[in-house]
């Protein structure tokens, strides 16, 4: 699977992502120096069973524990059969996934074992990106941002544009390709709008076993509770200034909210909170933004889609209309983060994460890497 990795030029990288919404692991390769990009490749997604998403639900909000060790083990073994689908990778960026997020506490957990994957596959893997922004002071979150930079500079944008990814929490990216780097001040602002599709899927999991609000069906039947909609935007979360960053489960007491609530309507209003989260977050962009990019299955929900387009200043739209895929930007993503990582180029900054420097976190495992520390032992 695996070949040398040169130390300049192209690199053919291989992503892969498994995120809040616990649907799955997406896999996708890029074509890269680190800096642009060159190419997209083939991709792929390998599904979580009933039974797996049991086992990473029973984990979430744990940092320790046999719940958080079954979750490690099934996640590093799903991502394994993932990734060993590719031929011909130099290098892999592993996320894992993420169980706890306390950026101003404990810190971050992404579960699954890097080193594993590397003596699996045979290949270099780079993994456990968020730890040395948030040991830096930073939110950890959101990682995406440079690569975004990337995807504008790749659909020849010359305007500002946002790129927002709706999967159980929502971020945006504000990119102002006018600038050469991502690292450049001003060029990026990034940080969490507030949950998205996580508190839905969890409510349609609890009353009627779905595991979501498929093409916004309900939510259409349903109608948007103001009085719970205040209550929700009253969080401090919404007061506070960017960079900022939320873990899955922070706003779990949205469901209370709208617990009196018929089906439809608590759906519907849990559905206005997240575009009521991203319109009062895009107050937040520097200059008013051309367009708005949507990304995560969040872009699939025409009801949410449509209260966007209505509350938003500009066009809204399913990154596809640019040519990007919506649903392996964030696994395209890591694998062209793995590569910043192994030239060692930053992956975040202060208009990121909110770290006190520019930072390029990351692991990187090498088949002579644990060789050399199992004969060290």
């Amino acid at each position: 699977m695996g070949r040398a990795i040169s130390k300049t030029g192209a690199v053919r990288a291989l992503g892969a992502m498994s995120g809040t919404s616990l649907d799955g692991v997406d896999t996708a390769v890029v074509e890269t120096d680190g800096v642009r990009i060159l190419g997209f490749g083939p991709s792929g997604y390998r599904a979580y069973s009933d039974a797996e998403r049991a086992v990473l639900r029973a984990a979430l909000g744990q940092w320790h524990g046999p719940e958080v060790d079954a979750a490690a083990e099934l996640v590093t073994v799903a991502h394994a059969e993932a990734l060993s689908e590719f031929d011909e990778i130099d290098l892999i960026g592993f996320h894992g996934q993420t169980l706890a997020h306390e950026p101003r506490g404990r810190g971050t957990l992404q579960v699954g074992d890097g080193d594993g994957l590397t003596q699996a596959l045979g290949v270099p893997v780079v993994w456990d990106f968020r730890s040395d922004d948030v040991a830096m002071g930073g939110e950890g979150a959101p990682l995406a941002p440079f690569f975004h930079f990337a995807c504008a500079k790749w659909i020849g944008a010359t305007e500002p544009v946002c790129f927002l990814n709706l999967g159980g929490v929502g971020n945006l990216t504000y990119v102002d390709p006018s600038f050469d780097g991502p690292e450049a001040p001003g060029a990026l602002l990034a940080f969490d709008t507030g949950p998205a599709n996580a508190p839905v899927d969890d409510l349609m999991q609890e009353r009627l076993g779905l595991p979501m609000d498929r093409d916004g069906a309900l939510a259409r039947q349903g109608a948007v509770e103001a009085g719970a909609l205040e209550l929700f935007l009253s969080e401090p979360f919404f007061n506070k200034m960017p960079p900022k960053s939320l873990d899955r489960n922070d706003f779990a007491e949205m469901i209370r909210l709208v617990q009196e609530l018929s089906d439809a309507d608590a759906v519907a209003t849990l559905t206005g909170m997240c575009a009521a989260g991203v319109m009062q977050g895009m107050e937040h962009c520097p200059r008013p933004a051309a367009r708005v990019l949507v990304t995560g299955g969040g872009r699939r929900n025409p009801v949410l889609m449509d209260m966007l387009r209505a509350g938003l200043d500009c066009a809204v739209e399913p990154v596809e209309a640019v040519g990007l895929d919506g649903d392996m930007l964030e696994a395209q993503a890591f694998a062209y983060l793995a590569v910043r990582v192994a030239r060692g180029l930053p992956t975040s900054c202060p208009g990121t994460t909110g770290v006190s420097a520019l930072v390029g976190g990351g692991v990187v495992s090498s088949v002579e890497r644990i060789e050399d520390s199992i004969k060290r032992f």
